[in-house]
């Protein structure tokens, strides 16, 4: 799978999760991953809580519109974002087009 794929809903993505990363923020990965850290400790679902937060702010959507569908204990996670789908890849590909 890519970092992203358009679906009927919207978007599906895959990220890289790395809790107690200091801050949260959302990065460019690998053609198969966002890296996404996250300043939540992963326990009692605070760290998923916090990336469910920060896809919905990066893309613009409300948190009701993200849902984690994928690796709730894993490092690797897939995410979904609904809404218009081609909207959405071009918040993603943007993303990758402002990476160093």
């Amino acid at each position: 799978m890519s970092a992203w794929a358009a679906t009927a809903r919207g978007l599906t993505i895959a990220v890289r999760a790395t809790p107690r990363g200091g801050r949260d923020a959302l990065l460019a990965g690998t053609g198969e991953h966002f890296l996404v850290r996250l300043a939540a400790a992963p326990v009692d679902g605070a760290a998923n809580d916090a990336l469910v937060a920060l896809v919905a702010n990066h893309f613009g959507v409300p948190r009701r519109d993200v849902t984690l569908v994928a690796g709730h204990r894993a490092r690797i996670k897939r995410v979904t974002v609904a809404g218009d789908a081609a909207a959405l890849a071009e918040i993603a590909a943007a993303l990758y087009a402002a990476a160093p």
